[in-house]
């Protein structure tokens, strides 16, 4: 890195707020107005605390060389500075790599970052901004959750809202619904019609996340039902019995030889739920066969006496002692 280079990025400089362009890789896009002007008013007190993020261009004009500054991070800050009335912000410059590609990847990361950071992007912002990464810059989705500091999973699943048609996307931004009941939609994905109705219930009956999974599963087992009565009615007796007995839909796949069992999971704590479910199943199925075997031997212990007491019936006591013998 040069000189200059380092003398950008340690200093902190003093920029005219109607030189510094809005970043076009900015993934937000709502800004709470009441919380911009409690912003603004905090900065008309005490100043602007935190330096904003910029890059620096130079260009040519008719009376010289001109400067220009594109924004990186610190959007709500420099609205707020608008609101408050300032002439100048504090900023710090960061330099690319040179080419336009590595400079616009510097902006979106440091963007997205900073916003995932604070908590400030809603679910449709973040996932479009994954979309972003993945798709203009070639990233796979554990790169992305290494740059933002969250797991392969939670970037994956974000991406996964975008499945979701635009009303839904809009009420998810717009908080009418929240990410929890994405889960159940998402569901339904191949399912236009029923996907809509369950959207319209959430919102109607303000459903929560575990009523609209709930929903979903039935919906889907219906479903199953309906078009797949063809198959095997042991096979699917016993699909209904798991789908029951596990609280998610379960499919059994069927072949020449052996076949699937497919559960339907939404999240690391399901698959936990369900293997809880299937050890306390299996504890339960071990404590009955020993009850069962206690109970076996404590007939065999009677003697000709009891079981004849007991039961009223003659005893052969040559055939109880091979029996016995032969236990």
């Amino acid at each position: 890195m040069s000189n200059t280079s380092n003398f950008y990025q340690n200093s902190i400089f003093w920029v005219e707020l109607d030189k510094i362009k809005p970043n076009p890789f900015q993934p937000r896009r709502e800004f709470d107005e009441d919380a911009l002007r409690a912003l603004a008013d905090s900065i008309k007190q005490y100043g602007v605390l935190q330096a904003l993020v910029v890059t620096r261009k130079e260009f040519e004009r008719d009376d010289g060389l001109g400067v220009e500054y594109e924004l990186i991070a610190g959007e709500r800050r420099l609205r707020a500075a608008k609101i408050a009335g300032l002439s100048q912000v504090p900023v710090i410059i960061r330099t690319g790599e040179g080419n336009e590609n590595a400079d616009d990847l510097m902006k979106l990361e440091l963007a997205i970052i900073e916003n995932v950071q604070r908590e400030d992007l809603n679910p449709v912002e973040r996932a479009r901004a994954f979309k972003k990464l993945t798709e203009k810059f070639g990233f796979k989705h554990h790169q992305v959750a290494q740059k933002i500091g969250k797991s392969r999973v939670y970037v994956s699943n974000s991406l996964r809202i975008l499945d979701l048609p635009e009303d839904m996307l809009n009420a998810l931004s717009e908080g009418k619904i929240n990410e929890g009941h994405t889960r159940p939609l998402l569901m339904l994905i191949e399912r236009p019609e029923e996907q809509k109705v369950l959207f319209k219930d959430i919102i109607l009956y303000k459903m929560n996340v575990r009523d609209a999974e709930q929903a979903a599963r039935k919906i889907a087992i219906e479903r199953v039902r309906k078009f797949d009565s063809h198959l095997d009615p042991e096979i699917c007796s016993l699909e209904e019995k798991f789908t029951e007995s596990l609280g998610t839909r379960v499919k059994i796949e069927k072949k020449e030889k052996g076949g699937k069992l497919m559960i339907d999971f939404f999240s690391n704590d399901d698959l936990v739920d369900i293997l809880n479910m299937l050890k306390n199943n299996s504890q339960e199925q071990i404590a009955s066969n020993q009850e069962i075997e206690k109970q076996e031997v404590s007939l065999d212990d009677r003697t000709p006496e009891e079981i004849k007491k007991e039961e009223d019936i003659p005893i052969d006591e040559d055939l109880y002692s091979i029996k016995n013998f032969s236990l």
